[in-house]
């Protein structure tokens, strides 16, 4: 899924610490949710893993299916 600049709505590109937007400069945090109800997941690190749980009954989800989207400050 491409995501957009909530700015200016030009496609971010991703990078491994959050979106960044060519066309206006922004930097933007981002933010992991649950595929299944689109809460935000909590983040879990240990021993270099990182692993997502979502607290809204659907458990550890797969790095695979997380949605991470643009975060505003």
């Amino acid at each position: 899924m491409n995501q957009l600049c909530p700015l200016c709505q030009q496609p971010l590109s991703a990078s491994e610490n959050g979106f960044h937007c060519q066309h206006c400069a922004s930097d933007y945090a981002r933010q992991a949710l649950c595929p299944d109800c689109h809460q935000p997941l909590q983040v879990l690190k240990a021993c270099g893993a990182v692993d997502y749980f979502c607290q809204n009954a659907h458990g550890l989800i797969s790095k695979k299916r997380v949605q991470f989207v643009p975060v505003t400050a």
